[in-house]
């Protein structure tokens, strides 16, 4: 089903709405102005398989744009609006982009959008959706003059979204266009997630996290899918969560482990002073839970947790629920779409309980990296190409619980975010006054981890200095990759081939910013 189904059977409910103001957009409306979108796009020249770049923060529209984009057999990126310019007109620019979609009243996303104007020559169409905006056109005008008859043919679209590489050069994940049309069944994400959560048309979904990320989009869509309710915070706030939860009566809703950890140091009595009995499901994912903090949440809002352990890439997926969790705390659960093979750097499989890299077996390939077979390559198994890795280290232990240890890559991951040191490092390598630098992940109470520079200067190091050298980062890349904290060390670890030899750097300045 999708979102034409309950706006024939339930046309006043509400599909999405936004908890801090209170707006909303039913199923009739959503149904409606995807529609026309759709249209839209279909008379601008687009046809099936090609690309719509949306840059959005969250607003209706953006599901909006999603559903246009579904109805009509196209691919859909969505861009994270903390880039910097140069980094979001990559993505449109990579992903073929030939409409850029724009939603929102956030100031800086906004700028970014007018940025993007003359940084993206490829792009034919540019649509602004919630107000007036240079360079592009009127969204509202153009839906208006737009008919929103059902299209004759609705074929299954898909999103391209992108995932950064261990270069920090983000990746797009570009999979086939399902052979079917919108209304028909075959949805893969629905048959794991909708079955195993019980998403249906009672669901309040509580959607904490941007919508450019992969999980809010999915997610958001699964609920359109099966007539429930988007509730979305416009930032995460933990009381703001916690009081939507209470006044809306949410069912389900999806969170990180820095959200947790944000929650539960509130104050007992604010925590206390919401109900939160109404949550059937909590599902986390995106980073580790530490197990203290999962056993809390457990604790607290009972045994509602659901995580999962999946990627952008969509190669496998494992599940575990509360009660198997407090049987195996730490484990991220068993395989329910693949099978989980453990292998060393030559692929062989290891014993039970060592560590390697993890891989899931699929019949067929699941994916692959737009224009980049390389890399495609490089996360397939040597002598097995439908087996495939995102890099990810953990071990089985013998029941098939999957324990994930470490990242094969440096991979920094600070509030569900992913962020790769080898951008960081290459913006401070060519300034002068860096005579070498590293960049590692640090153990922090509130972001799981946060980014920590460690730089040999060229001359007398100085508070000045670090200053100059953060703000030299932020002219160059996106805010919430610059370090939190730089420090000067003229003992950067190397090993005689010139590699750093970064575990030990962590272990140094790990119990400091413990």
């Amino acid at each position: 089903m999708y979102p034409g189904t309950f706006a024939a059977t339930a046309p006043d409910r509400p599909a999405v709405v936004v908890a801090e103001t209170g707006e909303t957009l039913t199923y009739a409306e959503l149904d409606r102005e995807s529609t026309r979108l759709a249209r839209l796009l279909g008379e601008q020249g687009l046809r099936r398989g090609d690309v719509v770049a949306m840059l959005a923060d969250n607003t209706p529209w953006a599901f909006v744009v999603y559903w246009a984009a579904q109805r009509s057999g196209l691919y859909i990126t969505a861009i994270n609006h903390h880039l910097a310019p140069d980094e979001a007109a990559y993505i449109v620019a990579d992903c073929g982009a030939r409409v850029l979609v724009v939603a929102g009243q956030r100031p800086a996303l906004r700028e970014l959008a007018v940025a993007l104007v003359d940084r993206t020559p490829g792009v034919e169409h540019r649509i602004a959706l919630d107000g007036a905006l240079e360079g592009y056109d009127d969204g509202a005008a153009l839906l208006a003059a737009t008919s929103a008859e059902p299209l004759a043919d609705q074929p299954r679209g898909a999103d391209m979204l992108y995932s950064s590489g261990t270069t920090g050069r983000p990746k797009g994940i570009k999979p086939p266009l399902p052979d079917r049309q919108v209304d028909e069944p075959g949805d893969l994400m629905l048959a794991v997630f909708g079955r195993l959560y019980g998403f249906d048309e009672d669901t309040v979904y509580l959607s904490p996290a941007p919508v450019y990320h992969a999980a809010p989009l999915r997610y958001g869509g699964m609920i359109h899918s099966t007539g429930g309710t988007v509730v979305m915070l416009q930032r995460f706030d933990p009381e703001t969560a916690l009081a939507t939860i209470a006044s809306r009566r949410v069912t389900h809703g999806q969170f990180v482990p820095t959200m947790f950890v944000r929650m539960l140091k509130l104050p007992q009595e604010t925590r206390d002073a919401y109900d939160v009995s109404s949550l059937r499901v909590a599902v986390h994912a995106a980073a580790p839970c530490p197990v203290e903090v999962k056993r809390a949440m457990i604790e607290w809002w009972g045994p509602v947790l659901q995580e999962y352990y999946a990627a952008t890439e969509a190669n496998g997926v494992a599940l575990i629920d509360s009660p198997t969790w407090l049987a195996h705390p730490g484990s991220v659960g068993r395989a329910a779409l693949g099978i989980v093979h453990i292998c060393d750097d030559e692929g062989r499989e290891v014993p039970t309980g060592e560590v390697g890299t993890v891989y899931f077996e699929r019949e067929e390939l699941p994916f692959a990296y737009h224009n980049d077979e390389e890399r495609t390559r490089a996360a397939q198994h040597p002598e097995h190409p439908t087996w495939t890795t995102t890099g990810d280290l953990g071990r089985l232990d013998e029941e098939g619980f999957l324990y994930l240890t470490d990242r094969k890559s440096f991979m920094i991951i600070s509030g569900g975010v992913n962020i790769y040191p080898q951008e960081i490092e290459d913006a401070l390598a060519l300034h002068p006054r860096v005579l070498d630098v590293a960049v590692v992940g640090v153990p922090d109470e509130d972001m799981g981890e946060s980014v920590l520079a460690v730089v040999s200067p060229a001359g007398e190091a100085s508070d000045a200095l670090a200053e100059e050298l953060l703000a030299h980062v932020r002219g160059r890349i996106a805010g919430y990759k610059v370090p939190r904290r730089l420090v000067f060390d003229d003992d950067l670890p190397r090993t005689p081939t010139g590699k750093l030899v970064k575990h030990t750097l962590r272990e140094r300045y790990a119990a400091a910013a413990t």
